[in-house]
């Protein structure tokens, strides 16, 4: 036996990545657990590795008594020195377990140890590798469908491609060899649970990354992503210092190559490359191709902005089923309301109109009432010292003028000029 769990160790630490001292440890306790279930759960048992003959030792553990009152845990001195002669009074003395009686089940719990062990190395291998990648992409190929779920093979393991994580308008074979992007690795009861994607907005990103040599190497960022997946992908880019690098040039490509190689990948997708602007304005508009727009009224209180386009741009701007007008959104996380000249020149005319009435309206509220003379006259004295004519003049025709001036003068606020004053007509020439 020895010769073969040497050979068996030996492969497992360098094949299986299984650390030697673990697994010894692992055997050892298994060993253990498995006398006790033989001689009893009341005995103690020791096993020891010999790492020169690679050979595992049990040995029984017994409390050196006077009087004995348990035969499985205790011995008296005398027997106990038959054994060993230095052995003192109230120590404990280790009674090796013959091999006739403990190769069988020795045998038997490391095969069943080693076979767990190696089950459960490879899982952790396997989680350790793919949990690193988590957000990367990773080439497989397609093995089977299971329900409306894909299952992928990665090589040393299977991954899930949920319904949800696949591309409407794509359709999975066997054997079909694809890029696809690493979702999320977590611990299941039956190994680790590797969740890929081809629809999430991460895997046209990460591919511009790997297409892309100035994105790789952080003169380009990307800004933000959004897709449709399967019909349309916007992505903003900027240089990071360097003004001579165009952008969105370098994520084109020499004759549109680099972006090409993109677009074959996710299958005919279409790919709209925009410029980041830090001005809302530029940005939503380059957002917004390739509609050409006419001017952008913001509201930064929702935040929200009314987009003004060319009648025969409408459409273009909004897209197939609100499709442009949905990416541009997500892209600059603005909420956009599309119309055209016609229809912006139509609300504002009506806003004009509304608000016309309203102030026409509290104009009227304000001037329904002639003032009185209690209002033209501060006090009674100057009440009782103005002209009775004055008095009956201001109340009954309703002087609006001079009260208008009385008012402006406690105001403090100018005059009416002369040019701008309605001569009032006497009374006493209609007399005569």
């Amino acid at each position: 036996m020895s010769n073969e769990l040497a050979l068996v160790m030996s492969q497992l630490e360098h094949t299986k990545r299984i650390d030697k001292k673990k697994l010894i440890e692992a055997i050892q306790a298994a060993l253990s657990s498995a006398a006790k279930k033989v001689y009893g759960a009341g005995q103690e048992v020791d096993v020891e590795f010999d790492e020169i003959n690679y050979e595992f030792r049990a040995f029984y553990l017994k409390e050196v008594v006077d009087q004995v009152t348990d035969n499985s845990t205790q011995i008296t001195l005398a027997k106990a020195r038959e054994l060993d002669p230095e052995v003192e009074l109230g120590g404990v003395l280790k009674v090796r377990i013959p091999n006739e009686q403990f190769g069988r089940i020795a045998a038997q719990t490391a095969k069943q140890v080693i076979v767990q062990r190696v089950q459960d190395a490879e899982r952790q291998s396997v989680f350790d590798q793919f949990k690193e990648k988590e957000g990367d992409l990773i080439t497989g190929s397609i093995l089977r469908y299971e329900g409306r779920n894909v299952i992928v093979s990665l090589g040393d393991a299977e991954a899930l491609m949920p319904a949800k994580e696949q591309v409407p308008r794509e359709h999975y074979t066997t054997g079909d060899r694809m890029k696809l992007l690493v979702l999320e690795v977590r611990k299941t009861l039956k190994g680790p649970a590797i969740i890929v994607s081809r629809a999430h907005p991460g895997l046209v990103r990460k591919l511009f990354e790997l297409e892309v040599p100035e994105i790789y190497d952080g003169a380009v960022k990307i800004e933000n992503v959004a897709r449709e997946a399967g019909a349309r992908t916007k992505i903003a880019v900027r240089s990071t210092g360097d003004d001579r690098i165009d952008a969105v040039g370098a994520c084109v490509g020499v004759k549109g190559i680099r972006v090409q190689n993109i677009v074959d990948e996710i299958h005919g997708e279409k790919v709209d490359i925009v410029r980041w602007d830090e001005d809302p304005h530029n940005y939503l508009s380059n957002a917004l191709s390739p509609a050409k727009i006419a001017r952008i009224v913001f509201h930064p209180e929702v935040p929200s902005a009314e987009v003004i386009v060319p009648n025969d741009q409408l459409s273009l701007a909004i897209g197939k089923k609100g499709q442009n007008a949905r990416l541009a959104a997500r892209l600059t996380g603005i909420k956009i309301d599309i119309k055209n000249e016609e229809q912006y020149t139509q609300e504002e005319r009506a806003r004009m109109d509304a608000h016309f009435q309203v102030v026409t309206g509290e104009e009227q509220q304000g001037s329904v009432a002639a003032p009185s003379a209690e209002a033209i006259f501060k006090t009674d004295e100057e009440k009782a010292a103005a002209p009775p004519d004055e008095i009956d003049e201001g109340a009954v025709t309703g002087d609006v003028p001079v009260a208008v001036e009385i008012a402006k003068d406690e105001a403090g606020l100018p005059s009416i000029p002369a040019a701008a004053e309605v001569p009032v007509e006497s009374t006493e020439g209609e007399e005569n």
